[in-house]
């Protein structure tokens, strides 16, 4: 596939999966051997198009009101990068912390890889933690 097909279906998984809660999209992009670090958990991997589904679902019952905006999408060869802006409203426990109500707005970065026409890899999630943790309240902020 080309690089604006893959980015296309990035597009595709943002607004179905992340917008409007749709997870079994992933059975359509996601390849059976797909695996991703989660960066919140170096240790764990998710698997699958059930593991990412199950990543989705776990956020967005935290932020039920989640909106990505594409900011970015950057493609070559096999590989698709996508800067987003993500905003929500903390209203379901997320890492053991309980919801405070608060509504966020911070930036992400991804990579991914394909293969076939699937998503068999990501690489790397950045997200600001720090900046959401301060407006949720857990963190003071600097300064």
């Amino acid at each position: 596939m080309s690089a604006e097909e893959n980015k296309a279906i990035i597009r595709r998984w943002i607004e179905e999966a992340w917008n409007k809660g749709n997870v079994d999209v992933a059975d359509e992009l996601y390849a059976a051997d797909f695996k991703a670090k989660d960066s919140d958990n170096p240790a764990k991997v998710i698997r699958g198009p059930k593991g990412i589904k199950q990543y989705v679902i776990e956020n967005r019952a935290a932020f039920p009101d989640i909106r990505f905006t594409i900011d970015h999408l950057v493609a070559e060869g096999d590989i698709v990068v996508g800067a987003f802006t993500i905003r929500g409203t903390h209203k379901g426990a997320l890492f053991g912390i309980p919801p405070t109500g608060k509504p966020a707005v911070f930036s992400a970065v991804d990579i991914w890889r394909f293969e076939g026409g699937k998503i068999v890899e990501k690489h790397l999630t950045l997200i600001d933690r720090l900046g959401v943790l301060q407006q949720l309240g857990i963190i003071p902020p600097m300064g």
